[in-house]
């Protein structure tokens, strides 16, 4: 999901200074809403970058930079909601250098299950493959078809062959996706696992924005 220019929580343009964004992941796009609707925080808004940017980590700090300079001087405060996702730190200190304070944690798969959860059994799972809801959802376009797995299943050994489980950390308790999960899982050849996590570190973070 993208946003091409900044979202209040009813999906309008703002028309106001005096607010908060939340420039996020579009593959965070769903739990922030989410998050900001059931709290009714009317003065957070949304902008979301391309999820597809995971493909190419070294793209993001750019392009969050990019979007600071663009939405700045219409809002009060940027709030950056990625994690390093792979950045080896220089979203980091792209955020650091603009001012703007960004969630922690590696990765949401981190943060969503609770960064200090996470980095506790990190260690004993270097074997699991994690998915969250919405790559359940986007499996196809963010694993099978970048991957050549559409085309060419034998490489299935090659990405997956060192890989035991695949998790499921569930944002939401929805039948669907989980049966969709497990089937994720039965393509790769995975033992399959959910975990329901909600919302994590994440729901902490939009409340510490949202008191600015």
């Amino acid at each position: 999901m993208t946003y091409d220019a900044a979202l209040t929580s009813d999906g309008l343009a703002p028309s106001r200074q005096g607010r908060i964004l939340l420039l996020a992941c579009g593959a965070l796009a769903r739990e922030i809403l989410a998050v900001i609707r059931a709290n009714g925080w009317e003065h957070l808004d949304l902008a979301c970058l391309p999820a597809i940017l995971h493909n190419t980590p070294e793209k993001i700090p750019g392009a969050v930079r990019e979007a600071v300079d663009k939405h700045r001087s219409t809002y009060d405060e940027i709030f950056v909601v990625y994690a390093d996702c792979g950045t080896g730190g220089l979203l980091q200190s792209t955020c650091e250098q603009l001012g703007v304070r960004m969630i922690e944690g590696p990765h949401c798969y981190s943060f969503f299950e609770g960064n200090d959860v996470f980095a506790a059994h990190a260690e004993n799972e270097f074997t699991a493959f994690y998915l969250t809801d919405f790559l359940v959802r986007q499996f196809d376009a963010f694993v099978t078809k970048p991957l050549g797995l559409d085309r060419h299943p034998e490489l299935r050994d090659m990405y997956f062959g060192n890989y035991e489980t695949l998790v499921y950390q569930a944002q939401t308790d929805d039948p669907a996706l989980t049966s969709k999960a497990e089937a994720c899982a039965k393509r790769l050849g995975l033992r399959f696992e959910r975990r329901f996590t909600g919302y994590g570190d994440l729901a902490g973070f939009v409340e510490e924005a949202a008191q600015g």
